[in-house]
Protein backbone atom coordinates (compact mmCIF):
# COMPACT_ATOMS: atom_id res chain seq x y z
CA UNK A 1 0.00 0.00 0.00
CA UNK A 2 1.02 3.62 -0.33
CA UNK A 3 2.36 4.90 2.98
CA UNK A 4 1.50 8.53 3.54
CA UNK A 5 3.75 10.37 5.96
CA UNK A 6 1.98 13.68 6.45
CA UNK A 7 3.98 16.35 8.17
CA UNK A 8 7.26 15.60 6.40
CA UNK A 9 8.81 18.14 4.04
CA UNK A 10 10.04 16.00 1.15
CA UNK A 11 11.15 18.98 -0.90
CA UNK A 12 13.44 20.03 1.94
CA UNK A 13 14.77 16.49 2.26
CA UNK A 14 15.59 16.38 -1.43
CA UNK A 15 17.30 19.75 -1.17
CA UNK A 16 19.43 18.40 1.67
CA UNK A 17 20.25 15.33 -0.42
CA UNK A 18 21.37 17.55 -3.31
CA UNK A 19 23.53 19.57 -0.93
CA UNK A 20 25.18 16.35 0.29
CA UNK A 21 25.79 15.28 -3.31
CA UNK A 22 27.45 18.57 -4.16
CA UNK A 23 29.52 18.50 -0.97
CA UNK A 24 30.85 15.02 -1.77
CA UNK A 25 31.32 15.61 -5.49
CA UNK A 26 28.71 13.06 -6.55
CA UNK A 27 26.60 13.80 -9.61
CA UNK A 28 23.43 11.82 -8.93
CA UNK A 29 21.70 9.76 -6.25
CA UNK A 30 19.81 6.63 -7.35
CA UNK A 31 17.34 5.34 -4.75
CA UNK A 32 15.56 2.01 -5.23
CA UNK A 33 13.82 -0.31 -2.76
CA UNK A 34 14.61 0.20 0.92
CA UNK A 35 14.09 2.99 3.43
CA UNK A 36 15.89 5.78 1.58
CA UNK A 37 13.22 5.95 -1.12
CA UNK A 38 10.26 6.61 1.21
CA UNK A 39 12.41 8.96 3.28
CA UNK A 40 13.08 11.12 0.23
CA UNK A 41 9.79 10.77 -1.66
CA UNK A 42 7.12 9.40 0.68
CA UNK A 43 6.71 6.37 -1.58
CA UNK A 44 7.59 2.85 -0.43
CA UNK A 45 8.24 0.54 -3.36
CA UNK A 46 7.30 -3.12 -3.40
CA UNK A 47 10.46 -5.27 -3.61
CA UNK A 48 9.65 -6.58 -7.08
CA UNK A 49 11.64 -7.80 -10.04
CA UNK A 50 10.38 -4.66 -11.77
CA UNK A 51 12.68 -1.68 -11.27
CA UNK A 52 11.60 1.29 -9.19
CA UNK A 53 14.20 4.05 -8.87
CA UNK A 54 14.30 7.71 -7.93
CA UNK A 55 16.81 9.69 -9.98
CA UNK A 56 18.01 12.68 -7.94
CA UNK A 57 20.65 14.83 -9.68
CA UNK A 58 22.91 17.10 -7.65
CA UNK A 59 21.60 19.94 -9.81
CA UNK A 60 18.22 19.23 -11.32
CA UNK A 61 14.74 17.89 -10.74
CA UNK A 62 14.04 14.48 -9.21
CA UNK A 63 12.23 11.84 -11.25
CA UNK A 64 10.64 8.69 -9.85
CA UNK A 65 10.76 5.79 -12.32
CA UNK A 66 8.12 3.16 -11.53
CA UNK A 67 6.41 0.23 -13.25
CA UNK A 68 3.22 1.42 -14.90
CA UNK A 69 1.07 -0.97 -12.85
CA UNK A 70 2.53 0.57 -9.64
CA UNK A 71 1.98 4.19 -10.70
CA UNK A 72 -1.51 4.47 -9.10
CA UNK A 73 0.11 3.85 -5.69
CA UNK A 74 2.34 6.91 -5.96
CA UNK A 75 1.21 10.13 -4.33
CA UNK A 76 2.83 12.63 -6.69
CA UNK A 77 3.91 15.78 -4.90
CA UNK A 78 4.04 18.87 -7.11
CA UNK A 79 7.42 20.54 -6.99
CA UNK A 80 9.03 17.52 -5.28
CA UNK A 81 9.44 14.96 -8.05
CA UNK A 82 7.90 13.98 -11.36
CA UNK A 83 6.72 10.49 -12.29
CA UNK A 84 8.00 8.38 -15.16
CA UNK A 85 5.99 5.17 -15.53
CA UNK A 86 7.32 2.37 -17.73
CA UNK A 87 5.36 -0.38 -19.48
CA UNK A 88 5.99 -4.09 -19.62
CA UNK A 89 7.86 -3.91 -22.93
CA UNK A 90 10.01 -0.92 -21.91
CA UNK A 91 13.59 -1.12 -20.64
CA UNK A 92 13.60 0.62 -17.24
CA UNK A 93 17.40 0.51 -16.94
CA UNK A 94 17.68 2.36 -20.25
CA UNK A 95 15.12 4.89 -19.00
CA UNK A 96 17.14 5.52 -15.83
CA UNK A 97 20.38 5.74 -17.79
CA UNK A 98 18.77 8.23 -20.16
CA UNK A 99 17.60 10.41 -17.29
CA UNK A 100 20.99 10.28 -15.61
CA UNK A 101 23.09 11.01 -18.67
CA UNK A 102 26.81 10.32 -18.27
CA UNK A 103 27.79 11.29 -14.72
CA UNK A 104 31.27 10.61 -13.43
CA UNK A 105 30.06 9.46 -10.01
CA UNK A 106 26.69 8.01 -9.00
CA UNK A 107 25.62 7.03 -5.48
CA UNK A 108 23.22 4.07 -5.33
CA UNK A 109 21.26 2.99 -2.28
CA UNK A 110 22.45 -0.10 -0.44
CA UNK A 111 19.35 -2.26 -0.87
CA UNK A 112 19.15 -1.89 -4.65
CA UNK A 113 18.98 -5.36 -6.18
CA UNK A 114 22.36 -6.38 -7.57
CA UNK A 115 20.83 -7.31 -10.94
CA UNK A 116 19.84 -3.67 -11.48
CA UNK A 117 23.22 -2.35 -10.38
CA UNK A 118 24.96 -4.72 -12.79
CA UNK A 119 22.69 -3.64 -15.63
CA UNK A 120 23.23 0.03 -14.83
CA UNK A 121 26.99 -0.51 -14.79
CA UNK A 122 26.74 -2.05 -18.26
CA UNK A 123 24.54 0.79 -19.53
CA UNK A 124 26.77 3.48 -17.97
CA UNK A 125 30.34 2.16 -18.35
CA UNK A 126 32.02 5.53 -17.72
CA UNK A 127 30.24 6.04 -14.40
CA UNK A 128 31.74 5.11 -11.06
CA UNK A 129 29.08 3.70 -8.73
CA UNK A 130 29.41 4.34 -4.99
CA UNK A 131 27.38 3.36 -1.96
CA UNK A 132 24.82 6.00 -1.01
CA UNK A 133 25.04 5.04 2.65
CA UNK A 134 27.25 7.98 3.70
CA UNK A 135 24.75 10.35 2.11
CA UNK A 136 21.63 8.67 3.48
CA UNK A 137 23.19 8.37 6.94
CA UNK A 138 23.95 12.09 6.97
CA UNK A 139 20.32 12.78 6.07
CA UNK A 140 18.64 10.28 8.39
CA UNK A 141 20.88 10.18 11.49
CA UNK A 142 19.15 13.06 13.27
CA UNK A 143 15.42 12.55 13.49
CA UNK A 144 13.00 15.37 12.85
CA UNK A 145 10.43 16.08 15.60
CA UNK A 146 7.70 14.38 13.55
CA UNK A 147 9.89 11.29 13.24
CA UNK A 148 10.45 11.20 17.01
CA UNK A 149 6.69 11.41 17.46
CA UNK A 150 6.25 8.32 15.26
CA UNK A 151 9.00 6.50 17.15
CA UNK A 152 7.36 7.38 20.47
CA UNK A 153 3.97 6.11 19.31
CA UNK A 154 5.59 2.90 18.10
CA UNK A 155 7.38 2.47 21.44
CA UNK A 156 4.20 3.09 23.42
CA UNK A 157 2.41 0.42 21.41
CA UNK A 158 4.97 -2.29 22.24
CA UNK A 159 5.12 -1.11 25.86
CA UNK A 160 1.44 -1.98 26.12
CA UNK A 161 2.24 -5.45 24.79
CA UNK A 162 5.01 -5.89 27.37
CA UNK A 163 2.57 -4.95 30.13
CA UNK A 164 0.03 -7.49 28.85
CA UNK A 165 2.67 -10.22 28.71
CA UNK A 166 3.07 -9.99 32.47
CA UNK A 167 -0.47 -11.39 32.71
CA UNK A 168 -0.03 -14.16 30.11
CA UNK A 169 0.55 -17.80 30.96
CA UNK A 170 3.92 -18.93 29.58
CA UNK A 171 4.34 -22.46 30.93
CA UNK A 172 3.05 -25.44 29.01
CA UNK A 173 2.97 -23.78 25.63
CA UNK A 174 5.45 -23.66 22.77
CA UNK A 175 7.73 -20.75 22.02
CA UNK A 176 6.03 -20.40 18.66
CA UNK A 177 2.56 -20.10 20.12
CA UNK A 178 3.75 -17.35 22.44
CA UNK A 179 5.57 -15.57 19.60
CA UNK A 180 2.40 -15.69 17.48
CA UNK A 181 0.50 -14.15 20.38
CA UNK A 182 3.13 -11.42 20.74
CA UNK A 183 2.78 -10.57 17.04
CA UNK A 184 -1.02 -10.45 17.31
CA UNK A 185 -0.90 -8.23 20.40
CA UNK A 186 1.59 -5.92 18.69
CA UNK A 187 -1.05 -5.09 16.10
CA UNK A 188 -3.88 -5.06 18.65
CA UNK A 189 -2.04 -2.43 20.68
CA UNK A 190 -1.64 0.03 17.82
CA UNK A 191 1.19 -1.01 15.53
CA UNK A 192 0.35 -1.02 11.82
CA UNK A 193 2.26 -4.28 11.44
CA UNK A 194 4.35 -6.64 13.56
CA UNK A 195 7.82 -6.73 12.03
CA UNK A 196 9.54 -9.43 14.10
CA UNK A 197 9.27 -11.41 17.31
CA UNK A 198 11.85 -13.46 19.20
CA UNK A 199 10.75 -15.78 21.99
CA UNK A 200 13.66 -17.75 23.48
CA UNK A 201 13.10 -19.92 26.53
CA UNK A 202 15.37 -21.87 28.87
CA UNK A 203 18.75 -22.60 27.25
CA UNK A 204 17.49 -21.01 24.02
CA UNK A 205 17.60 -17.66 25.83
CA UNK A 206 21.39 -17.80 25.44
CA UNK A 207 20.90 -17.40 21.65
CA UNK A 208 20.30 -13.66 20.98
CA UNK A 209 18.53 -14.22 17.66
CA UNK A 210 16.80 -17.50 18.46
CA UNK A 211 13.94 -18.47 16.16
CA UNK A 212 10.90 -19.57 18.14
CA UNK A 213 10.01 -23.19 17.50
CA UNK A 214 8.38 -26.15 19.21
CA UNK A 215 10.16 -26.11 22.57
CA UNK A 216 7.62 -26.18 25.40
CA UNK A 217 8.18 -23.44 27.97
CA UNK A 218 8.57 -24.88 31.46
CA UNK A 219 8.50 -23.66 35.04
CA UNK A 220 11.99 -22.49 35.91
CA UNK A 221 12.67 -21.07 32.42
CA UNK A 222 13.82 -17.57 31.66
CA UNK A 223 12.11 -16.26 28.51
CA UNK A 224 13.63 -13.50 26.40
CA UNK A 225 10.95 -11.71 24.36
CA UNK A 226 12.30 -9.29 21.72
CA UNK A 227 9.75 -7.81 19.31
CA UNK A 228 8.73 -4.79 17.31
CA UNK A 229 6.34 -3.26 14.82
CA UNK A 230 5.80 -0.10 12.81
CA UNK A 231 3.65 2.98 13.29
CA UNK A 232 3.42 5.36 10.34
CA UNK A 233 6.45 3.68 8.80
CA UNK A 234 8.63 4.05 11.92
CA UNK A 235 9.91 1.09 13.89
CA UNK A 236 9.75 -0.12 17.45
CA UNK A 237 12.10 -2.61 19.08
CA UNK A 238 12.07 -3.70 22.71
CA UNK A 239 13.24 -6.67 24.76
CA UNK A 240 12.03 -7.83 28.12
CA UNK A 241 13.14 -10.98 29.92
CA UNK A 242 10.55 -12.85 31.97
CA UNK A 243 10.97 -15.77 34.35
CA UNK A 244 8.50 -18.63 34.69
CA UNK A 245 8.23 -19.25 38.40
CA UNK A 246 10.67 -18.02 41.00
CA UNK A 247 14.24 -17.56 39.71
CA UNK A 248 17.40 -18.75 41.40
CA UNK A 249 19.71 -16.38 43.25
CA UNK A 250 22.23 -16.70 40.40
CA UNK A 251 19.65 -15.74 37.83
CA UNK A 252 18.58 -12.71 39.85
CA UNK A 253 22.23 -11.67 40.12
CA UNK A 254 22.75 -11.88 36.35
CA UNK A 255 19.51 -10.02 35.71
CA UNK A 256 20.55 -7.24 38.08
CA UNK A 257 23.91 -6.91 36.30
CA UNK A 258 22.19 -6.53 32.92
CA UNK A 259 19.77 -4.00 34.31
CA UNK A 260 22.63 -1.98 35.82
CA UNK A 261 24.49 -2.13 32.51
CA UNK A 262 21.44 -0.87 30.69
CA UNK A 263 21.12 2.04 33.11
CA UNK A 264 24.81 2.85 32.62
CA UNK A 265 24.41 2.85 28.85
CA UNK A 266 21.42 5.18 28.93
CA UNK A 267 23.19 7.51 31.37
CA UNK A 268 26.28 7.67 29.15
CA UNK A 269 24.36 8.64 25.99
CA UNK A 270 24.76 12.40 25.73
CA UNK A 271 25.57 14.87 22.95
CA UNK A 272 29.25 14.83 22.06
CA UNK A 273 29.88 11.38 23.53
CA UNK A 274 31.28 8.85 21.07
CA UNK A 275 29.01 5.93 20.18
CA UNK A 276 31.73 3.51 21.26
CA UNK A 277 31.93 5.17 24.69
CA UNK A 278 28.26 4.38 25.35
CA UNK A 279 28.92 0.74 24.46
CA UNK A 280 31.96 0.77 26.76
CA UNK A 281 30.01 2.22 29.69
CA UNK A 282 27.50 -0.62 29.65
CA UNK A 283 30.10 -3.27 28.82
CA UNK A 284 32.25 -2.21 31.79
CA UNK A 285 29.45 -3.04 34.24
CA UNK A 286 29.12 -6.54 32.81
CA UNK A 287 32.88 -7.12 32.67
CA UNK A 288 33.35 -5.95 36.25
CA UNK A 289 30.74 -8.49 37.35
CA UNK A 290 32.74 -11.28 35.66
CA UNK A 291 30.48 -11.80 32.64
CA UNK A 292 32.37 -9.81 30.00
CA UNK A 293 32.92 -12.83 27.75
CA UNK A 294 29.17 -13.45 27.66
CA UNK A 295 28.11 -10.06 26.28
CA UNK A 296 28.60 -11.01 22.63
CA UNK A 297 27.01 -8.22 20.59
CA UNK A 298 27.14 -4.45 20.25
CA UNK A 299 25.19 -2.38 22.75
CA UNK A 300 22.78 -0.90 20.25
CA UNK A 301 21.71 0.19 16.80
CA UNK A 302 19.98 3.18 15.33
CA UNK A 303 16.28 2.98 14.53
CA UNK A 304 13.83 4.87 12.34
CA UNK A 305 12.35 3.77 9.04
CA UNK A 306 14.51 0.66 9.55
CA UNK A 307 14.78 -1.42 12.70
CA UNK A 308 18.58 -1.38 12.30
CA UNK A 309 20.27 1.72 10.90
CA UNK A 310 22.96 4.23 11.86
CA UNK A 311 24.26 5.01 14.44
CA UNK A 312 25.66 1.74 15.82
CA UNK A 313 26.86 1.70 19.44
CA UNK A 314 29.91 -0.50 19.06
CA UNK A 315 33.65 -0.41 19.74
CA UNK A 316 35.43 1.43 16.95
CA UNK A 317 32.58 3.82 16.13
CA UNK A 318 33.90 7.24 17.11
CA UNK A 319 30.83 9.09 15.82
CA UNK A 320 29.80 11.74 18.35
CA UNK A 321 26.15 11.52 19.38
CA UNK A 322 23.95 14.46 18.48
CA UNK A 323 20.46 15.53 19.52
CA UNK A 324 17.86 13.75 17.42
CA UNK A 325 19.74 10.48 17.08
CA UNK A 326 17.59 7.49 18.07
CA UNK A 327 19.01 4.10 19.01
CA UNK A 328 18.59 1.02 21.16
CA UNK A 329 20.41 0.32 24.40
CA UNK A 330 20.30 -3.47 24.85
CA UNK A 331 23.00 -5.18 26.88
CA UNK A 332 22.77 -8.91 27.43
CA UNK A 333 24.47 -11.82 29.14
CA UNK A 334 24.28 -15.22 27.45
CA UNK A 335 25.48 -18.34 29.26
CA UNK A 336 25.61 -21.11 26.61
CA UNK A 337 23.40 -24.11 27.35
CA UNK A 338 21.95 -22.42 30.44
CA UNK A 339 20.14 -19.11 30.08
CA UNK A 340 20.31 -15.53 28.86
CA UNK A 341 19.08 -12.07 29.84
CA UNK A 342 18.57 -8.98 27.67
CA UNK A 343 16.86 -5.66 28.40
CA UNK A 344 16.28 -3.21 25.55
CA UNK A 345 14.87 0.28 25.27
CA UNK A 346 14.84 2.78 22.43
CA UNK A 347 16.23 6.17 23.43
CA UNK A 348 16.55 9.53 21.70
CA UNK A 349 19.55 11.75 22.31
CA UNK A 350 18.45 15.22 23.45
CA UNK A 351 20.34 18.35 24.44
CA UNK A 352 20.26 17.10 28.04
CA UNK A 353 21.03 13.41 27.56
CA UNK A 354 19.09 10.32 26.55
CA UNK A 355 15.30 10.18 26.74
CA UNK A 356 13.79 6.71 26.89
CA UNK A 357 10.89 6.04 24.55
CA UNK A 358 10.15 2.65 26.18
CA UNK A 359 8.81 2.83 29.72
CA UNK A 360 7.48 -0.67 30.43
CA UNK A 361 8.92 -2.06 33.65
CA UNK A 362 12.54 -3.14 33.66
CA UNK A 363 12.07 -5.02 36.93
CA UNK A 364 12.31 -8.80 36.72
CA UNK A 365 8.78 -10.03 35.99
CA UNK A 366 7.81 -13.48 37.25
CA UNK A 367 5.07 -15.20 35.25
CA UNK A 368 3.21 -18.49 35.45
Amino acid sequence: MTIERDGFDYAARLDRARAELRKTGIDVLLASVGADLPYLTGYEAMPLERLTMAVIPADGDAVLVVPELEAPRVAVRDGVFSLRAWGETDDPVAIVAGLVGAPMRAAITDQTWSVFLLELQTAMPATRFLSARPISAALRLRKEPAEVTRLRLAAEAVDRVAARLAQVRFSGRTEKSLSDQVAAMTVEEGSDVATFKIVASGPNAASPHHQAAGRIIQTGDPVVVDFGGKVGGYCSDTTRTFHVGQPTAEYRRVYDVVRAAQEAGVAAARPGVAAEAVDAAARRVIADAGYGAFFIHRLGHGIGLEAHEDPYLVAGNTLALQPGMAFSVEPGIYLPGRFGVRIEDIVVCTEDGAQRLNESTRQLVVVD
